[in-house]
């Protein structure tokens, strides 16, 4: 038995070395980032701005592959029954971790589940922008004209499901208001419906035609969806300072599937965090409405449980479906 047991310990010790020299000579090939959506969007230019970085820090090709239908959810079953190596990952949105898999039954993957957390790479809060002519001047006196108003409030999203959507839920519940939702295809017709007058109210990401808009005063900014002030829109105050506790902002972030050896996940990180500390690439985030944000793995997976919790109770109590 003694002699059994000195067998074991040794092969036990043998696996391990090994596992550990595989784990230190990675990468030894190229790296896959998939991307759900098409070529040319917001997700597309950050993970092509980190690609060379990345690719230099790890001493590997890191090939950017756009894996775009279904809402996204090809690229994220495409990654999450890939091997655990560290030779596939994902770049994600928030959405496709806490809002996605709670819609749609159908979707194939568990975003907590499936996935190991790499780290953060940058975020935007959405915004609340009125019609320039509802008498309202701040989130107090909006909320107020809300609930005295005769009509509801209706107000614009990109479509049932869509952030915007969730977001507004959120705030209406926060707030104690009831409003209409007015879904729209996509965000550049919701803009246009509040500069209209179509709706009063949308919820929505920054970009640079709305604070065109705004400075012109056709629109009203009226808060942001981060917890803390927002560098990018100094002077404007938070949502949350009216509404305790409110928070809703896009976020991007790389994950890797579930099981990737932890030694391959920390290598990943330092290399994402050293491409997201270059001056240049956080200059060229802030153009796009971003802000680049670096994090541990654990920090990432904190957060990943704090929003599926969030927007699942959301989606459940407002009783939204997407078929």
């Amino acid at each position: 038995m003694k002699i059994l047991s000195m067998l074991a310990s040794a092969a036990l010790s043998c696996g391990v070395a090994t596992g550990a020299v595989a784990q230190e000579g990675y990468p030894s090939k190229p790296i896959r980032l998939l991307i759900p959506y098409a070529a040319g969007g917001t997700t597309d230019i950050m993970a092509r701005a980190l690609q060379q970085p990345m690719s230099e820090s790890l001493g590997q090709p890191v090939i950017v592959e756009n894996k775009a239908g279904a809402a996204g959810t090809i690229a994220m079953k495409d990654a999450a029954r890939s091997a655990p190596d560290g030779y596939t990952l994902v770049f994600i949105n928030n959405g496709l971790v806490a809002t996605t898999p709670v819609l749609q039954k159908d979707a194939g993957y568990d975003g907590i589940r499936d996935f190991t957390p790499v780290g953060m790479v940058a975020t935007s809060p959405m915004v609340v922008v009125i019609n320039g002519d509802v008498p309202a001047t701040d989130l107090r006196s909006f909320i107020e004209y809300a609930r005295r108003s005769e009509r509801k409030v209706d107000y614009a999203s990109a479509g049932p499901g869509s952030f915007g959507h969730l977001s507004t839920e959120l705030f209406a519940r926060a707030a104690g208001v009831d409003m209409v939702h007015v879904p729209y295809k996509g965000q550049a017709p919701t803009v246009n419906a509040v500069l209209s007058g179509e709706v009063k109210l949308l919820i929505t990401s920054p970009s640079a035609a709305m604070n065109a808009h705004i400075t012109a005063g056709k629109l009203k900014l009226l808060g942001v969806g981060t917890t803390e002030n927002w560098p990018l829109t100094p002077g404007v105050p938070t949502v949350s300072s009216v509404l305790k506790g409110f928070n809703a902002e896009s976020w991007f972030a790389v994950l890797a599937p579930a099981g990737t050896p932890q030694a391959v996940v920390n290598r990943l990180n330092s290399a994402l965090n050293a491409a997201l500390a270059q001056p240049d690439i956080r200059k060229r985030f802030n153009g796009f409405g971003l802000e680049a944000v670096s994090s541990t793995p654990a920090q990432l997976k904190d957060r990943v449980a704090v929003e599926v919790k969030r927007w699942g109770d959301v989606i459940s109590k407002a009783g939204i479906r997407v078929e």
